[in-house]
């Protein structure tokens, strides 16, 4: 029997204002959920500017913990509809900070989170003044629907974390982004797509959009299916929904003749562990 699971991206702009950009997130979920989403991912650092343009120390304020406002009524909307919902906040533990995408189940509990691992430091993506690196290794999530992995923007270009979710039982990993310059959004497409190929599941980038500051956010949000070909091209840059149908069954598939897994050889791979 064919097993197949609807999910959906939500292409968001934040407005500055935490409360009316979270409201308009939940209204978002809500209506995917009525399109019969089942798992929906929110882009990276969804429900604030994008902070980490410039240095401030200041802006370490806008840090929520798990009980604050946004994954509060996040985990309202995932009981409500009865789905599951990766909120990426930027979140406080303790004195610690990192960018953290929690991933909340159907009955509105917290089945974990994901902190980004990969810091960049490089002109408008200044995340190292704010982020720690993530210490929650590379976990997979079950849920109803599938078991899940997430990686956030900059982790995708490392290939070690996709293979650990491979390894642990991920079908599914949700890529939250923040990407501007549309020229670049080819580079995320091959990435992916193989990324996807090598490790044979489904890989869905949820990009953010909109015109801020310092960068012009593209959207362009997209799924790709276990072989690296594309389930949902490359969306537009405007304020939606992304929907994508998968069929999990093509995971079996795709590994039964690209055997990748199988014909790994990881005695050979101590090179990777050195500093």
């Amino acid at each position: 029997m064919k097993r197949r699971v609807k999910t959906a991206g939500i292409q968001i702009a934040p407005s500055g204002d935490l409360e009316e950009t979270v409201v308009r997130a939940v209204g978002l979920i809500r209506l995917a959920a009525e399109k019969g989403a089942e798992i929906v991912c929110l882009p990276q650092l969804f429900n604030l500017p994008w902070f980490p343009a410039s240095i401030d120390k200041k802006k370490l304020s806008l840090a929520e913990t798990e009980d604050g406002l946004t994954i509060t009524a996040l985990r309202e909307v995932a009981s409500s509809e009865g789905i599951v919902v990766v909120a990426p906040i930027f979140e406080k533990d303790g004195g610690d900070y990192f960018n953290t995408a929690f991933v909340i189940g159907t009955r509105g509990n917290i089945l974990g989170r994901y902190r980004k691992v990969h810091i960049p430091q490089i002109p408008l993506w200044e995340e190292r003044t704010y982020f720690r690196p993530g210490d929650t290794g590379f976990p997979v999530f079950e849920t109803p629907f599938a078991r899940i992995g997430v990686q956030i923007c900059w982790d995708v270009f490392f290939p070690e974390g996709f293979r650990v979710l491979a390894l642990n039982g991920a079908e599914i990993v949700f890529a939250p982004t923040a990407a501007a310059f549309e020229h670049s959004c080819p580079k995320w497409e091959r990435t992916l797509g193989a990324a996807a190929h090598a490790n044979g599941f489904f890989i869905f980038r949820v990009n953010r959009f909109g015109e801020e500051e310092k960068q012009d956010f593209y959207g362009g949000s997209f799924c790709v299916r276990p072989d690296g070909e594309f389930v949902v091209k490359p969306a537009g840059s405007s304020e939606g929904i992304i929907l994508a149908d998968l069929d999990m069954s093509e995971i079996e598939s795709v590994r039964n003749v690209w055997e990748f897994l199988k014909d790994r050889r990881p005695d050979t791979y101590k090179r990777i562990i050195e500093r």
